[in-house]
């Protein structure tokens, strides 16, 4: 059964290069829900088995962040499993520009965690490796998931 997928990803940075993935995570309407993966536990083939059913991929600024921060960090181009669509330009087309929270603010999309960002992310990620914080953890997780399942929302929306 395939079906739509909403992707997102949290790092330590915006270079590939030099900073690390720390969460990926894939929202699918086949009924799975969320699923993330974590630090040490990411991995090409989980990520590629995660895409088998995807017919469709969700991204917002995907094509110039998550898919080529992916493409370095795993050598995995998720473009070659499905068609990749990146809802940051449906959203300038409609003249809704920021970054997903700025434009989830503008359409109305509520946020349970209001006082995370991604500068507050890779503080919740660094809490949770220096100091084995679960909560920064859980925190940071939540996040993504929050990200992931706005996506469909403004997919939606954008569709409407």
């Amino acid at each position: 059964m395939e079906s739509r997928a909403y992707l997102d990803i949290e790092t330590t940075g915006l270079n590939p290069f030099t900073n690390e993935l720390t969460v990926i995570g894939i929202y699918t309407e086949n009924g799975n829900g969320v699923m993330q993966m974590v630090g040490d536990a990411i991995n090409a083939s989980d990520l590629i088995e995660a895409m088998s059913n995807v017919s469709e991929l969700y991204t917002y600024n995907g094509s110039r962040f998550d898919l080529p921060f992916i493409r370095e960090k795993l050598k995995v181009d998720l473009t070659e499993y499905c068609s990749h669509n990146d809802l940051m330009y449906a959203c300038w087309k409609r003249n809704l520009k920021g970054g997903l929270k700025s434009v989830e603010r503008q359409l109305g999309i509520e946020r349970e965690l209001t006082d995370v960002d991604g500068w507050v992310a890779v503080q919740l990620w660094h809490n949770y490796r220096r100091f084995g914080d679960r909560e920064s953890l859980s925190k940071l997780l939540r996040y993504n998931e929050e990200d992931v399942v706005n996506l469909k929302m403004l997919r939606e929306m954008l569709e409407s």
